[in-house]
This record gives C-alpha cells, sequence and structure tokens, in this order.
C-alpha cells in the first residue's frame, strides 16, 4: 500500500558523484512540493511511475515510505545517485525498478509523476511514449521550478495526454495536474529526426545523423560542433578513438570517416545522446561493418589506463540550471587517466570557459589548435 511520502528534505541525499565541495542540492523546491501534494490523499497503492527524477529524490522518498516505484530516467548519473541514496537511507536500490528513457515500457499507469526536464522535445517524447499506458483513471502530477514551466510544458500535457491547470507557486514551484482523456485523438511521436549534415564541414559533409530527443541541438548543426569538425585532427596512427560527450556521434562518425581502421568509441551520460550515437554511426556504418562501441558512463569511467590513442570531447558546462565546470575536469581527468603516452585530448569550447589553463595544470601542455570569436579548440598531450 504504503504510507505518507517522507520529504526529501528529511532524506540523506547526494549528487552522483559525490563531492564534498559540491553545495548544490540533490534535490529542490520542486521536489518538496510534490512529496507534500503526494502526503495529502494521493492513492500510492498502485503502479507509480516516475520520470526526470533528476537524482532520485522523489523515487527515494516513495521507497521510504514502502511505495514500489519505477523510475525512468535520460540520465545515467541521476540512476546512479538514485540507487546510491536508496542505499543511504536504507532502502534497497532493488525497491525501484530503474528504467531508462529508450527501453520499451508496457503495463498500465496508476499514477504517473513528472519532474519537468529541461528539455520540451524529451518531455513530449515521454508523455507520447507513456500515452497507451495512461488510462482515464490514472492520477497525472508534474512539479518544476517556475522557471522551468512555461506555457508550452503545460501545451504539450494538454496536446499528448488531456486537459491540464497549475497550482500556485509555493517556495517558486509549481504542480501541474493533468486529467487524461483517452479519447483524444493520437498524434504521431515525430522523434528520433534525421537531417543530412551541411557541405564544407570536412569527411563528414553530406552524411545522415540520427537525433533521439532532448539530444543537444537535435534537428540542426550547432556552430561549436560545425567548428570543431573542420578542424578535426588527421591521426592515422589512432587505433582508438573515443568521442567523449559523444552527443547525437557527429564528431566521433567525423573521426571513423577520417580513420578507416580505428576503433570507435561513444560515451555519454545521457541514454538518448547514446541512442542517438548508435543510430547515427548505423546510418553510415550499418552493424557489423565497422567496430564501435556505445556506453552510457560517467566520462571515462570503466576504460583501462593507457587504453585510448585520442579523445574528442565538447564538455557540458550546465547541470540542469546550474553552470559549472565540475562535469568538464571530469572529462579532462578521465581523459589523462586512459590515454597512452603520446595520446591526445583534443577540446572544443566557448572562450569564456578557460579551459586552457585547467589542461595546462592537468597535462603539463596545452595548444590552441584554432580559434574563432566565440570558440577555441585546444590540443593536450598525454607525456
Amino acid at each position: 500500500m504504503g504510507g505518507t511520502p517522507v520529504l526529501p528534505s528529511e532524506l540523506a541525499l547526494t549528487r552522483f558523484p559525490a563531492d564534498p565541495r559540491e553545495r548544490l542540492r540533490a534535490w529542490d523546491a520542486a521536489d518538496e512540493y510534490l512529496g507534500r501534494q503526494l502526503g495529502e490523499g494521493v492513492d500510492l497503492s498502485g503502479r507509480v511511475v516516475v520520470f526526470g527524477d533528476r537524482w532520485g529524490a522523489i523515487t527515494t522518498s516513495l521507497a521510504a515510505a514502502g511505495v514500489r516505484v519505477t523510475q525512468i530516467s535520460d540520465s545515467y548519473l541521476g540512476q546512479q545517485a538514485t540507487a546510491e541514496n536508496l542505499s543511504r537511507n536504507g532502502e534497497s536500490p532493488a525497491d525501484a525498478a530503474l528504467a531508462t528513457t529508450v527501453e520499451d515500457f508496457s503495463g498500465p499507469i496508476d499514477l504517473l509523476l513528472v519532474r519537468v526536464p529541461k528539455s520540451l522535445a524529451l518531455l513530449e517524447d515521454q508523455l507520447w511514449r507513456l500515452r497507451p499506458f495512461v488510462g482515464p483513471d490514472t492520477t497525472v502530477i508534474g512539479t518544476g521550478m517556475v522557471t522551468e514551466i512555461h506555457t508550452s510544458t503545460l501545451q504539450a500535457f494538454e496536446r499528448i495526454l488531456g486537459p491540464t491547470r497549475t497550482s500556485l507557486a509555493v517556495r517558486k514551484a509549481r504542480l501541474i495536474f493533468c486529467s487524461p482523456d483517452v479519447g483524444m485523438a493520437r498524434t504521431q511521436n515525430p522523434w528520433p529526426l534525421t537531417y543530412q549534415l551541411p557541405d564544407g564541414i570536412g569527411v563528414a559533409s553530406g552524411h545522415p545523423v540520427v537525433n533521439y530527443a532532448g539530444t543537444f541541438s537535435a534537428d540542426h548543426l550547432d556552430i561549436g560542433t560545425r567548428f570543431f569538425l573542420q578542424h578535426l585532427p588527421s591521426r592515422s596512427d589512432a587505433a582508438r578513438i573515443v568521442d567523449l560527450g559523444c552527443g547525437n556521434g557527429v564528431v566521433g562518425l567525423a573521426a571513423a570517416l577520417a580513420s578507416p581502421k580505428a576503433v570507435l568509441r561513444f560515451v555519454d551520460e545521457s541514454y538518448q545522446a547514446v541512442a542517438s550515437a548508435r543510430a547515427t554511426f548505423a546510418a553510415t556504418f550499418p552493424p557489423g561493418t565497422r567496430d564501435a562501441e556505445f556506453r552510457a558512463a560517467d566520462g571515462m569511467a570503466g576504460f583501462e589506463p593507457g587504453s585510448v590513442d585520442l579523445v574528442l570531447n565538447n564538455p557540458p558546462f550546465h547541470s540542469h540550471q546550474a553552470t559549472t565546470d565540475a562535469t568538464a575536469w571530469r572529462m579532462f581527468t578521465g581523459a589523462r587517466a586512459a590515454l597512452r603516452r603520446g595520446g591526445e585530448l583534443w577540446v572544443v569550447g566557448n572562450r569564456h570557459l578557460g579551459y586552457h589553463g585547467k589542461m595546462k595544470r592537468l597535462f603539463g601542455n596545452c595548444d590552441v589548435v584554432a580559434g574563432s570569436p566565440k570558440f577555441v579548440i585546444l590540443r593536450a598531450v598525454r607525456i
């Protein structure tokens, strides 16, 4: 049956990987608002599904109350945090079923809880995917900070599931209440999208790109990646290449085309991104015709020291609404550990992010390969 959910503020919660210097919490007012709402007579006895739970705060709150919950997440780090938070609060990771956004889903949903993601496309995609399992008696509640809930957010719920309204704001957070209308005309989920790369960007020009919802710059080639593609290294001796933070896999695809004998590894913490990279690669190299590996992971974790010749990286500098270089620093550190002596890390980033100093401190060297008014491409060599 389940009891009253424990509020996130009453739990020991952490982000993943845990960093004692990190001051960002693993929950916010939106998670807390939802927890209070669930304690006010919401039926928790049926099948409860949570989508978008960023660090497992909602899932852990429910599990601590004895509720069996299925979490659907696009984030490898988020799911690792969920498992860690369950353990930290005396629950078994087996107390929650952890599923990814790219897995097939089946079975009716009695209570659907949605932590509004940053990407509207990802929200729409998941509502479309879950809609067949939402019935007229399904309770649907969303939550998010006021700055995250827009008119387009509410329109997505209305267009895909049914009539929608919002609560008053509490501590800059809101709730979304949606009443499913199973008689609505069924529109088709447009994701994934495919487009052709433009000319003038090197060996990848004209090749198809496949993008799952939520992948960065899903319907066009962003200017930072375009700049990177125009200056990629020509390394015929690079046998093992990693596209780190691969997104839709365009950079790794170009590296594969430029280095026909290389083995490619595509890594991202987003399951949607890894699925995009896999599909992008398969559109040019059908399965079985070229050696490549695709993994959702925390950067270079799991790579053996000295096992990589070249790492190509366009690091993110946002963690949800927060601007931070923690992810980039972990990527650079992991790349250095995985590179063989003489191996290289190539990074593209906005000039103002100051990656040059970080890479030089870590590697002992860092060269500027190319620059534009907005972007810079840097190279560091493992000595």
